[in-house]
């Protein structure tokens, strides 16, 4: 090599140094900007015993990770201050913990909104910006508290897809951004960050043990329709159309309900009374777009060149009470209508999705505890609770609710007493009527038992097995059974309330 090409060589060399050297100054800048509006966030968790819904099961600690938006507010999962009793929250590089309170939560997008009412917690604080969804394999930043330390900790990554996912927390089926920076316990509720602005909120790492460094995050979109949702402090949630569809892929399918070759849409095969769809969508129709967008056999869209996921996410963007265009095909027959976006109804299924921060419904009759059958009382069979639970329970999850039929009722246990003497054995039986009258749903079992004018009450389940209770010997004995068993109260607070 001549003098020249060395030279040359050096120099590139030294060029290449110092542009990588303020690259990674930059870098280093940007991280120093967001560090500290990242906090932790402490909580004491008191959820409810659904096997004993009068009391709490033991409190547990947890932590997590959050970061500091306008208006003085901390954002993180609703995971991390769900069923919170008590909640702290710590700013970078400071002892102080401070005592927060929760102000705003969205289950169903697993988020939630954190204050500190200590004046003096935000001085120093710089407020992080929402940003937009980065590209397909763009570097992202990682911010959270997890395990293994106490300190700051800051992750590397890329954005590998989106697309919707089922979050875990709530179970719900919305837009989720996938990276391969490391998450783990604690990291929920950190920031994703691109450009020192927030570009999702950590929620949940991969579970089973197949893939190594892959999480997902809630997306700009979601986090925008949340603060969005918050601004009058009551919380609407997603809207919901109130239809529920399936593929229509197969040639042969998409012939008998009058699609051409070239048309696409998905089939539909349930419309809940008292919904948006209902009186304009029937089953067996055929949904070809939704706001503008095509709907393609496999029930997605196109939103970008990047995007390609679920019809759901074209209503998940709207708010309560925004018109939403659907065109569909009936009998081969093009038609074009306006839904009005409504709150979801409290359960499509007859079983009523998991909830948090609410008090457990009970009533015991006869020594009896009957409770509505919904998931947390599925899953206080434990992890492993689609094996463990009963039959009959599970099942139920498959099943449409009706104007007729919202809910199911479980006679969960018998508190054994002379009132109830044969019947002891008794455990998870779904109850299906109420002397011949059918149950509606809980609300309505339990004014029928208050205002039971018969001598006898008889349970029927749906195979035909009876419960006989004595009506005067159930109240005689009431005080004497809950004192036995040391309850507090026959029901549930608020239960008889209008």
């Amino acid at each position: 090599m001549t003098l020249a090409r060395r030279s040359l060589a050096v120099f590139l060399f030294i060029v290449a140094s110092v542009n990588t050297s303020l690259v990674n100054a930059q870098i280093t800048e940007d991280i120093r900007a967001v560090e500290s509006s990242i906090v932790k966030i402490y909580t004491t968790q008191a959820a409810p015993d659904y096997f004993t819904p009068w009391r709490l099961l033991t409190p547990s600690q947890s932590s997590g990770s959050g970061s500091v938006i306008v208006g003085n507010r901390i954002l993180t999962n609703a995971h991390v201050v769900a069923d919170a009793s008590y909640v702290q929250v710590q700013k970078h590089n400071d002892a102080n913990r401070y005592t927060a309170r929760v102000t705003f939560v969205s289950h169903s997008s697993d988020l939630a909104l954190v204050t500190v009412d200590d004046p003096t917690f935000f001085s120093d604080l710089e407020p992080l910006d929402i940003g937009e969804m980065p590209g397909a394999q763009e570097e992202v930043y990682v911010f959270g508290y997890p395990m293994g330390g106490r300190t700051l900790s800051i992750t590397k990554g890329i954005l590998s897809r989106v697309e919707q996912q089922v979050y875990a927390h709530s179970g719900d089926f919305l837009l989720a951004g996938q990276i391969d920076a490391a998450i783990n316990p604690g990291n929920s509720g950190g920031p994703v960050i691109v450009d020192k602005r927030i570009v999702g909120v950590v929620m949940q790492a991969n579970s089973g043990g197949r893939a190594e460094n892959l999480g997902y995050f809630v997306p700009p979109d979601i986090i925008q329709h949340v603060l969005t949702d918050a601004e009058d402090g009551v919380y609407d949630g997603f809207p919901d159309l109130g239809f529920r569809t399936q593929d229509l892929e197969s040639p042969a399918a998409k012939n008998a309900y009058g699609l051409s070759e070239t048309q696409t849409g998905v089939l539909v095969i349930k419309v809940f009374e008292d919904s948006p769809a209902f009186g304009i969508l029937q089953e067996n129709d055929v949904v070809t777009k939704i706001a503008g967008y095509a709907v393609a056999g496999d029930s997605t869209i196109t939103v970008n060149p990047e995007l390609q996921t679920n019809y759901k996410y074209a209503i998940d963007l709207r708010q309560i009470g925004d018109s939403i265009e659907i065109e569909f095909s009936r009998n081969g027959k093009a038609m074009t209508k306006q839904l009005v976006a409504q709150k979801r109804q409290q359960s499509y299924s007859l079983v009523k999705q998991e909830a948090f921060d609410e008090i457990p419904e009970y009533y015991i009759y006869g020594g009896v505890l009957f409770v509505p059958l919904n998931m947390n009382l599925i899953m206080r069979w434990g992890p492993d609770w689609n094996r463990t639970a009963p039959v009959a329970l599970l099942q139920a999850r498959s099943e449409w609710s009706s104007p007729e039929k919202r809910e199911l009722v479980v006679a969960l246990q018998v508190l054994a007493s002379d009132v109830n003497l044969g019947y002891h054995d008794l455990r998870n039986w779904v109850v299906d009527t109420v002397n011949g009258e059918p149950i509606r749903d809980f609300k309505q079992f339990t004014r029928k038992l208050r205002d039971n004018a018969e001598s006898h009450v008889v349970f029927r389940n749906g195979s035909g097995y009876q419960v006989v209770v004595d009506h005067q010997q159930a109240l005689a004995t009431e005080a004497s059974i809950l004192n036995q068993y040391r309850i507090p109260t026959a029901h549930s607070e608020g239960l008889f309330d209008e």
